[in-house]
């Protein structure tokens, strides 16, 4: 019994042991998951990591506010040539009387190809030359603005007796004078600096000679305008620093004055009424624009008629190519399209206010200041009369309307803007690195196309 016993249990022992061993390398290669998945638990978030590292270090980049600005410039411009196309052929064949269908938009592309390099030539120069030209500008825009008064004015239209004629060209010499005064003032007032807190440093001479380019644009009968122009002022001397006491007295008389304005002359007392109360306005008459702007946003939709199939352009939305032309872009494109202006406004927004925050020059702050709240809130204005909310004051929207006059001068502003960014601490060494890596990237997939294309 005892040698038949033995060899069972000798025999039952090593079944046992393969058994234990299976159950170790079991437990070993679970171990091992285990493992492997905490180890890409934890790689997971240092990626999520690094990736808000490098949009961090992206927006804290000293060149980003020159790429903001540039960008949404290059992309407002190309996307208001190819609206001015689309929305202008009516307008151009009534205006030409048939001949062609393409003189607005080939008007607009002659000062876009005009004024295009002339900005960037001046987002070469240094803060310091277009400074040195301050003086000179004002003095150069106010003689233009003096020209409404000779015979070189042209008829009223509209309303409007801001524009002269010179040789074959129509200007709008207003236009010219926020460029110049947004430069002048960011000139004189940062030469002020801490005597800005008195009232006879506030008034001569920035007040003075702004009052003087205001009172022109009033006597021409340009109250939208002459709205801008207030907050051109107002923004550069906020950046400036003058104290909040003096904004609250200037506001009262401001807004004493517009009141004035507007009841001392029929047309704008009947525009405010008629938008106060909008049921009791013709149709036919003051109340034809906002209804068919109206009308032609709801009819886009969300993506629009698409491009060139919008029926307000035959018109039956006067000014659709110019003040109204974010109503063809609402219908044409839709509430896509008109999402895609504010988002581009928006950026330059953003990138304007970078600038002023920091950069360290005050000239630069200031005269940045006067020019976004130029471009900023003329395109706010514009919205806002489109979509129904600001009554009709006839703005045009900032590089999207067809204009030469507003073309020229708000695409020299932002390369005044841009000239600026260019001289943000640290932005030029920035700018260079980054030119320096599309150079080695270009340099690499360059052999790689020639090899290709030689395959072929």
């Amino acid at each position: 019994m005892t040698t038949t016993e033995a060899p069972r249990r000798t025999a039952t022992r090593p079944a046992r042991r393969p058994t234990t061993g299976a159950t170790t390398t079991r437990r070993t290669t679970s171990s091992g998951r285990a493992a492997s998945s905490t180890g890409r638990g934890t790689t997971t978030p240092n990626r999520t990591r690094a990736a808000s590292s490098a949009r961090t270090a992206t927006w804290s980049s000293p060149a980003t506010s020159y790429y903001l600005v540039g960008g949404s410039t290059l992309l407002l411009l190309l996307l208001g040539l190819v609206m001015v196309l689309s929305a202008s052929t009516v307008y151009s064949l009534r205006d030409s009387a048939g001949a062609t269908p393409f003189s607005d938009f080939l008007n607009q592309a002659k000062f876009a190809l005009v004024a295009a390099p002339v900005a960037y030539g001046i987002s070469r120069l240094p803060p310091t030359w277009i400074r040195r030209l301050a003086w000179l500008g004002m003095i150069g825009a106010l003689g233009l603005q003096m020209l409404v008064f000779t015979p070189l004015s042209l008829e009223a239209t509209g309303g409007n007796s801001g524009w002269i004629r010179i040789g074959p060209q129509n200007l709008q010499p207003a236009e010219f004078s926020k460029l110049a005064l947004a430069v002048w003032l960011g000139a004189v007032l940062a030469a002020k600096g801490p005597l800005l807190k008195k009232w006879s440093h506030v008034l001569m001479p920035a007040v003075l000679v702004a009052g003087m380019f205001l009172g022109i644009v009033v006597y021409t009968h340009d109250l939208g305008t002459a709205l801008i122009l207030i907050a051109l002022v107002a923004g550069a001397l906020w950046v400036a620093g003058v104290p909040m006491s003096m904004f609250s007295v200037a506001g009262a008389g401001v807004t004493a004055a517009v009141f004035f304005l507007v009841v001392s002359s029929d047309s704008r007392r009947n525009r405010i009424l008629g938008f106060l109360s909008p049921e009791t306005v013709d149709p036919m008459g003051l109340g034809l624009q906002p209804r068919h702007a109206l009308g032609g946003l709801g009819t886009g939709g969300i993506s629009g008629v698409g491009l060139g199939g919008s029926r307000e352009k035959w018109l039956w939305l006067p000014e659709g190519h110019n003040d109204f032309i974010f109503a063809i872009i609402g219908e044409e494109l839709g509430l896509l399209g008109t999402l895609l202006v504010l988002v581009l406004f928006a950026a330059l927004a953003v990138g304007l206010t970078r600038i002023i925050k920091r950069h360290p020059d005050p000239f630069v702050k200031i005269t940045t200041a006067a020019i976004g709240c130029w471009i900023i809130g003329q395109a706010l204005v514009n919205i806002g009369v489109v979509i129904g909310v600001l009554p009709v004051v006839g703005l045009p929207l900032p590089l999207v309307s067809a204009g030469g006059s507003a073309l020229v001068t708000t695409l020299a502003a932002l390369g005044i803007v841009l000239a600026f960014a260019r001289t943000e601490p640290g932005a030029k060494e920035a700018l260079a690195a980054r030119k320096a890596s599309v150079r080695r990237s270009l340099a690499v997939i360059a052999p790689r196309l020639a090899s290709g294309k030689a395959r072929g």
